[in-house]
């Protein structure tokens, strides 16, 4: 039998230590970290407790078997007096089922509960209404309920009483573990979701709580999540699994001792989880506030000493994607504030390329390439958001465009409209990082696309994003041109094809998306118009500094994705070592 508490006190930096970032979903694409050792370590947990491995076996126990004969006697005598339908017959169990421990019996649910039950009582009374989000992953089976009216839920939703199990049988919910121990019902008894498998067992010769841990075992739901059957997204657990699955049953006494000792470790597994993230929030925080001392800094003197304290602890501060996702944001920060290079004073000032900008763009309005522009100018009380260096200068968006256009309006285009390989409509979902991503599935047939020419995109033109993600942009390529600006989309076109690339790291720095993200309106998701993009106040370096400012950032950004791979192996080493502990205990 495996010393848990040991392997767990012997292992503490690989249980703590192994994590993995997993997606939030959804357009940002942002991460949250899953500490991975510890999963693994609750898991090994509820395997050695099935397994007969996790508490020692007492030969004074009475067998397993005479719980088991009394559960078919109990079940005998509900069905003879009315109180329970007779079971139906379910699927013998194999032969090839590993041995158990002394005194343990291999038994189904289906033979030591009445599975999907049902509930009589006069419709006035009340009852309790348990909706598949009240029903939680934990392993104590804890569940919240709603009051109703029997009448208002006693057809159209599952049936359960105080006592029953119920086991979520669709995915994802399965899958997560989500089941409960029905508890403290009004009245003792209740309906909910659909999507429930219920359970009543026959008498108390078995504790609830151990039978709970057997359906919530890794393997338990590896081999029903093989067997779901329906398609994709509303896939279920068969009826035939959950009550005919073998069940390892040990002595009543010794499941009680399980189920102690389990809550007893799954606490310890709580404060490691606390005390890891507690110690990753508490990381964070101290990258973020060292690296804000940077974007801060009042002079290049107290740049140059705020890094030499940060350049200090490089080794211990980015040990995380997180932090490292701090330092590659604080990158691009200072490089919009003028403070990752040093400045050339033979630079053309930034007051020059606005001024020839403006000559361009007029030139363009003369000829009708673009429409007349209106130019915005600063009020007299306005004030930067930070200074800039000798050399550069803050101008509007809206004036250093030549033109801002949107996509056409939804009644131009008709989801009808679209083939399957014709001209691609560019929306934000195909922005992705910068650049462009084709999806033909959303384009339309040449003849269409012709009707649309002025939404037709341009080599250098820059797409942002007007719904959802705040400053979400591509920059156009000659692949790109021809193709069309999506009604979810702006297009920003300029008077000279050398101002993409530092526009669209600027609209990546913090300052931008700060000042979209409170300019945007709309109550459930972020919306951009004309006024607030023109009005967005940008610090223009000269066109020389901008070239090489790309060129760092993109050298920086290169030496933090090497970090940030070497950190990803390391991770999948204590990954790998916590697999290894876990397959060396279970075995």
């Amino acid at each position: 039998m495996s010393d848990i508490a040991a392997l767990v006190a012997d292992n503490l930096d690989i249980w703590t230590g192994a994590i993995q970032q997993k997606s939030r979903g959804g357009r940002s694409g942002r991460k949250r970290i899953s500490l991975y050792g510890i999963e693994r370590l609750r898991a090994l947990i509820l395997d050695l407790a099935v397994g007969g491995r996790l508490v020692q076996q007492d030969p004074k126990d009475e067998p397993a078997k005479e719980a088991l004969e009394r559960l078919s006697r109990a079940c005998a005598a509900k069905v003879k007096a009315g109180l329970a339908r007779k079971p139906k017959s379910i699927a013998s169990m194999p032969d090839d089922l590993a041995a158990m421990p002394p005194g343990w019996a291999w038994t189904q649910l289906g033979a030591i509960a009445e599975i999907s039950p049902s509930n009589s009582v006069g419709d006035d009374a009340e009852a309790s209404f348990v909706p598949m989000a009240m029903i939680s992953t934990s392993i104590s089976g804890e569940h919240e309920a709603e009051i109703r009216r029997w009448a208002e839920i006693k057809k159209g939703f599952t049936h359960f009483a105080d006592g029953d199990l119920g086991l979520a049988k669709i995915t994802p919910c399965f899958e997560n573990g989500k089941a409960a121990i029905f508890q403290n019902l009004c009245n003792g008894i209740g309906a909910g979701t659909t999507e429930l498998h219920v359970a009543r067992p026959w008498s108390d010769d078995l504790n609830r709580r151990y039978i709970l841990l057997t359906m919530k075992t890794g393997s338990f739901l590896a081999n029903g999540e093989k067997q779901m059957t329906g398609t994709a997204g509303q896939k279920r657990v068969t009826r035939a699994y959950f009550e005919a699955t073998p069940l390892p049953f040990p002595p009543l006494a010794e499941q009680r001792r399980i189920v102690s000792k389990v809550d007893e470790l799954m606490a310890l597994c709580d404060a490691l989880e606390r005390e890891s993230a507690d110690a990753l929030v508490a990381h964070q925080a101290l990258v973020e506030a060292l690296l804000a001392t940077l974007v801060n800094s009042s002079d290049a003197a107290g740049l140059a000493a705020n890094w030499a304290r940060l350049e200090g602890h490089f080794d211990t501060l980015f040990t995380t994607e997180l932090s490292i996702g701090a330092l590659k944001q604080t990158i691009i920060d200072l490089a919009v504030r003028g403070k990752l290079l040093e400045q050339d004073a033979a630079d053309e000032p930034g007051k020059v390329l606005i001024s020839e900008l403006n000559r361009a763009a007029a030139n363009m309005e003369k000829e009708g390439v673009i429409a007349k522009r209106k130019p915005i100018n600063f009020p007299s009380n306005w004030e930067p958001a930070f200074a800039l260096p000798t050399g550069w200068a803050w101008e509007y968006f809206g004036n250093y465009t030549a033109e801002l256009a949107t996509g056409p309006f939804g009644t131009m285009i008709h989801q009808s409209d679209y083939v399957s390989d014709g001209i691609p409509l560019i929306n934000p979902s195909h922005m992705v990082r910068d650049k462009i991503i084709e999806d033909l599935s959303v384009s339309l047939p040449e003849e269409k696309a012709a009707k649309l020419e002025s939404y037709k995109l341009r080599a250098g033109d820059i797409v942002f994003a007007r719904r959802g993600e705040v400053g979400r942009l591509a920059v156009v390529t000659e692949r790109e041109a021809g193709w069309l600006c999506g009604t979810g989309s702006f297009r920003a076109r300029f008077a000279s094809h050398d101002l993409q690339e530092y526009l669209a790291l600027f609209f990546r720095s913090r300052y931008a998306r700060e000042f979209l993200g409170g300019e945007s309106v709309g109550s459930t998701m972020s919306n951009l118009n004309h006024s607030i993009l023109n009005r967005l106040p940008i610090p223009i370096p000269p066109l020389a500094e901008q070239q090489r400012i790309v060129a760092r950032v993109d050298a920086l950004m290169a030496l933090c994705d090497a970090l940030k791979a070497r950190l990803a192996d390391a991770a999948e080493t204590r990954r790998q070592l916590a697999d290894a502990i876990v397959a060396r205990a279970a075995a």
